[in-house]
């Protein structure tokens, strides 16, 4: 039985972690759009290319060539039993052409993981990672911006039955179990 996932939530809810925590337990591949960006212009494959080109502008990658960067990884051989998406989709646009190039190949997302939690527990969250250009004002303006972003996305998976909101707040154990129980749930269906 494949898992195909996707995990979304804003800064400091713990996406990275629980990713982590995921790839060990299910043997996933864990595909971050910020890792194949990196490992494309690595390989300067065209797409990595282009991409660096936006990058060293200041840009942001245009769609169609976060779109390609995404296909191409996840046509990978170690993507069929499965993946996390992490990063990606990042707007609607994305989120439609990710359903055209799961359905080309017979697949489809399984299930959103959609982690929340109170602005305030994030707040203190990115507060105690310390980088310095973080005060709260800075935090509470990259999560309004984020949330705006996050939002229509996540009512895109909700429309389509997918979408799971998990609590973030707590010990990332606890959330662990309660992504354990999503994802052995789905495995059995």
């Amino acid at each position: 039985m494949s898992l195909n996932i996707m995990l979304l939530g804003l800064p400091g809810v713990g996406k990275g972690t629980q990713a982590a925590k995921i790839v060990e337990k299910y043997n996933l591949p864990h595909i971050s759009t910020g890792d194949m960006f990196r490992a494309a212009m690595a390989n300067e494959t065209e797409l990595g290319m282009k991409a660096k080109s936006f990058m060293d502008a200041g840009d942001l990658v245009p769609d169609e060539v976060t779109n390609g960067i995404v296909a191409e990884r996840l046509d990978e051989e170690d993507t069929k039993p499965g993946f996390i998406l992490d990063g990606f989709p990042r707007n609607l646009d994305q989120a439609h052409a990710l359903e055209d190039m799961l359905s080309k190949e017979g697949r489809s997302l399984d299930a959103v993981l959609y982690f929340t939690a109170d602005t305030q527990v994030l707040v203190d969250r990115m507060m105690a990672r310390g980088r310095a250009d973080d005060t709260p004002e800075v935090i509470k303006n990259r999560l309004d911006v984020n949330g705006k972003l996050t939002e229509p996305i996540a009512d895109f998976y909700a429309e389509k039955g997918i979408l799971h909101k998990i609590d973030g707040a707590h010990e990332l154990d606890t959330v662990f179990a309660d992504v354990k129980k999503l994802l052995d749930s789905l495995e059995n269906n």
